[in-house]
């Protein structure tokens, strides 16, 4: 079993302070990078220094920001840190378009990298509330047939949601990082709903003790199914929300 904690590349300091207590977390063996236009550091760009670290790293590389027409932007990078692991994404397009954005998909990035980087382990996205569990397990087996090898899910917040969906992806026989998050505040919780749609089951609460409670469950959940978890720490310290957990 595998545990990821993703990390937010905002500045150098920033990112050392959370590897920092990454590795005080002896049970977690990965990181995952998403590629946030607003910071400076792309994900692929701070790969060598999570490695440095002892961990294995899987960028997010966003499928809407690769011309097709140019070489692939991070190839170079993740030769250079020997990273062998990325997360593909469709990625959101800016509200302002305030930079190119291209035609470019989630299927079509797999093929890429596939065709010029064999050997490249690549996951993609599963989100079960963008659309329904049909048309989204149609999207996910596209990405398969494309070349994908695992998936990453969006953070669930209910353990009978993730059950669902556990025996949808059963047929995929491929591996999975369950995704978790922390919630708290009542204007966190009305991100998740209102801007992406999810589902908070009535027991829900927007705290600390919560989003840790649910965490151990979702681990108990993936360890029972020999798959993995990556955790998505957001406003929380990295300790505070999974030490005693992991």
């Amino acid at each position: 079993m595998r545990l990821s904690v993703e990390v937010i590349p905002r500045s150098h300091d920033a990112l050392e302070e959370q590897l920092a207590q990454v590795a005080g977390l002896e049970a977690v063996d990965t990181v995952n990078v998403p590629d946030i236009h607003r910071f400076d550091l792309r994900s692929w760009e701070v790969c060598g220094a999570i490695a440095k670290q002892g961990a294995r790293v899987v960028p997010h590389l966003r499928a809407i920001d690769v011309n097709p027409k140019t070489e692939l932007p991070f190839l170079a990078a993740l030769d250079a840190a020997g990273v062998d692991e990325v997360l593909v994404v469709s990625g959101d397009a800016p509200a302002d378009m305030s930079r190119p954005v291209f035609d470019t998909t989630a299927e079509g990035l797999v093929e890429r990298i596939k065709r010029e980087r064999p050997g490249t382990k690549v996951y993609v996205a599963l989100d079960p509330y963008r659309q329904d569990f049909a048309s989204e397990l149609a999207y996910l087996r596209r990405k398969f047939d494309a070349g994908a090898d695992g998936v990453f899910t969006q953070p669930f917040f209910d353990i009978r949601l993730a059950e669902v969906w556990g025996e949808l992806l059963d047929g995929l026989q491929a591996p999975v990082f369950w995704g978790a998050t922390s919630v708290t505040s009542d204007r966190s919780a009305r991100y998740w709903t209102r801007r992406n749609r999810a589902i908070l089951p009535a027991a829900f609460e927007p705290t600390l003790a919560h989003s840790r409670g649910f965490a151990a469950s979702l681990l108990a959940f993936a360890r029972e199914r020999g798959d993995h978890v990556y955790f998505m720490p957001i406003r929380v310290d990295i300790d505070a929300y999974l030490a005693g957990i992991v």
